[in-house]
This record gives structure tokens, sequence and C-alpha cells, in this order.
């Protein structure tokens, strides 16, 4: 039980401290338009990094996995919907499948 606890202790720690520091060592609103930007984007790259190797290992095939990628990327630069981008993505790679 005491092994549980330091386990919980620890983590519970880890997973405060990213929370609170920024807080606590910025106490001025940030305004370097640099840092601003890379704090602005870090979501979308942690997002891309997560989810870009899973898109070739979650099909049958590589053809089917590059034109769901291809469909999400072309529909993603013309500003569409997530709800758009992902549900034409999935029918492409569903249409891919039945055509090989």
């Amino acid at each position: 039980m005491k092994k549980t606890l330091i386990a919980v202790f620890l983590m519970a720690l880890v997973t405060y401290l990213p929370r609170v520091l920024p807080m606590a060592v910025f106490r001025k609103e940030i305004t370097s338009d640099y840092i601003k930007s890379f704090l602005y984007y870090v979501p979308y790259a942690v997002l891309a990094s997560l989810t870009f190797p899973d898109i070739f290992t979650s099909t049958t095939g590589i053809v089917t996995a590059i034109v769901g990628t291809l469909t999400a990327l072309l529909l993603a630069h013309k500003e569409k919907s997530l709800v758009v981008v992902a549900l034409c993505s999935m029918l492409a790679v569903f249409i891919t499948q039945i055509l090989l």
C-alpha cells in the first residue's frame, strides 16, 4: 500500500507541476510575438505527432492510408470543419478499400 501511495503522489506531482509552473513563472503577459506564436502552434504539433503514425497502421494498405491522408490535408487546407475533414477522409478510405 505504501508503494501505491507514493506512486499516486508522484503522478499527481508530475501532472500538477506543468500546469502550475507557467502561472508561477510568467506573472506578466507574454509580449514576444515569437513565443506567442510558438505557444499557439504547440497543441497542433503535438496532436499531429501523436496521430500521424497511426494513420499508416490503421488501414489495410498503404494506398488507402495515403488517399485518406491526402483527402484530409486537402480539405484542411481549404479550411473545412473538423467533422467534414474526418468524415470525407473516412469515406475516401472506405471507397478506396472497396475499389482495391
